[in-house]
């Protein structure tokens, strides 16, 4: 509120002030319309470009080159010591055994070693201290999978009394996924060509572009110790290694005119 001074004067401050407050209300209110523009404008969604989505699989198979074989020796005893000799003993053998085929050292690698109490729960309920349980196990690494059969049949013979699942893979597989993508590409190439034909559009650059491969090793799961107990010994088990699938999935998104 102005306090103005009575007379001529005060009438011209009076007008002064009242021109002052219109002058400073116009420009706020265009001050608000300015920021309400600029928060519309900076909020604004971005133009889709069109664009089209496509997929394509690629799939390569090969024979395998490498088979994995898991190999345990589990021995029990009165005695720790006892159990531990016993088990190492079957263990060096078979060791032995596999660089005799030809098994190099670095493809044999120890994967456990456990040594445990075995208890029994008698009519009394308390529990009696019975022996020991000594747990051994290799991965063994077979390249000539010529011999997968024999390995097997040798190893259960020098005291393996747990053999895993004989696992077909191949070990370098990079060529062969680069060759699952370019076939998963070209055909995803082929099927936008053809989508855009047929929607009467151009195809223009690529904005988006995602893969995913899979392979998936070959277990031959009749090789668990389940099928070798009565005749590991004495039969050499039929190996067939087949052909293991590398495979690659890819998506791409093309902008369209």
């Amino acid at each position: 509120m102005c306090h103005c001074p009575k007379g001529p004067l005060g009438i011209l401050m009076k007008a002064l002030f009242s021109l002052l407050l219109v002058v400073l209300i116009v420009g706020g209110i265009a001050y608000t319309k300015k920021l309400n523009k600029e928060t519309r404008y900076v909020g604004q969604e971005i133009e889709t470009k069109n664009s089209i989505t496509v997929s394509g699989q690629g799939e390569i198979y090969a024979k395998p080159d490498l088979a994995l074989i898991d190999l345990a020796v589990t021995t029990e005893s009165k005695t720790v010591a006892r159990a531990m000799t016993e088990n190492t003993t079957k263990m060096n053998g078979i060791i032995a055994t596999l660089k005799d085929l030809g098994v190099k050292e670095k493809d044999i690698k120890s994967t456990n070693f456990n040594v445990s109490p075995r208890y029994e729960w008698p009519p009394s309920g308390q529990k009696v201290l019975v022996g020991y349980i000594v747990n051994q196990s290799l991965q063994v690494k077979i390249r000539d999978l010529d011999q997968s059969g024999e390995i097997i049949q040798k190893a259960a013979s020098e005291g393996a009394n747990e053999i895993g699942d004989l696992v077909f893979t191949i070990e370098n597989k990079d060529e062969l996924q680069k060759q699952a993508r370019a076939q998963a590409i070209q055909k995803a190439k082929t099927k936008a060509e053809e989508l855009a034909k047929e929607l009467g559009v151009n195809l223009a650059r690529v904005t988006g572009f995602s893969e995913n491969q899979y392979y998936a090793p070959y277990t031959d799961r009749n090789m668990g110790i389940s099928s070798l107990k009565e005749s590991a010994v004495s039969a050499m088990p039929q190996i067939e290694t087949g052909e293991n699938k590398i495979e690659a999935n890819i998506s791409i998104t093309y902008e369209i005119n």
